[in-house]
């Protein structure tokens, strides 16, 4: 298990490659301090994880009972902290269906303030605001739109336990399509890459 008093410490989740951990928070009379991100945290997850090196920062806010997901993403990874309010955070691993090796396995997680989650790529992921949410997270790609892809959070395939029935979400995700249409897309994708073009590990 982690120490949360130790900042280089992860523990893995039920999905290979997820890890979390907690914060340390510094609360004082005048209100409280926390370390979220050094460059050597990630520098002690497994080699085989890929890229850690994080090259962007973005900040999320989401009022109570909004869902964002599922989306996932073949070239990069997401480092997700909590930092006010807290998170239902549905996850979905496709590598297995993407390979064949399987099915889809899914794993629940409830984060608060101070709470990291490292998501590797093929893990779909989203988040329901259980009150309002103020999230950070930071990614290994900057942001260009070609690696952003999703499945409904609704799937019946899937059937992540969210805990709002009618929460309130994107047009892009309540228009997202079933994750077999996806999978179906991907590997159509990657059978007409070649094994040696630009972009693939």
């Amino acid at each position: 298990m982690s120490n949360p008093s130790n900042p280089f410490t992860w523990a893995p989740t039920a999905l290979p490659g997820v890890w979390r951990r907690s914060m340390t928070v510094h609360p004082d009379d005048r209100g409280s301090f926390m370390e979220i991100w050094r460059e050597g945290w990630t520098d002690n997850l497994p080699d085989d994880l890929g890229s850690t090196t994080m090259r962007q920062a973005n900040l999320s806010r989401s009022k109570a009972r909004v869902l964002r997901g599922l989306h996932v993403h073949r070239r990069q990874a997401d480092l997700w902290i909590v930092l006010d309010g807290r998170a239902f955070i549905g996850l979905v691993d496709v590598r297995p269906l993407l390979s064949g090796a399987g099915p889809a396995a899914i794993e629940t997680i409830d984060a608060g303030p101070g709470d990291a989650v490292y998501l590797p790529e093929g893990v779909a992921h989203g988040f329901y605001a259980r009150e309002a949410l103020t999230l950070c997270y930071l990614v290994t790609n900057e942001y260009d739109g070609s690696d952003e892809l999703g499945f409904t959070y609704r799937d019946p395939d899937v059937a992540v336990p969210w805990p709002d029935d009618d929460p309130i979400v994107s047009e892009r995700d309540a228009t997202a399509p079933r994750l077999r249409e996806l999978v179906e897309q991907l590997k159509g994708t990657r059978a007409a890459t070649p094994a040696s073009g630009e972009g693939t590990r």
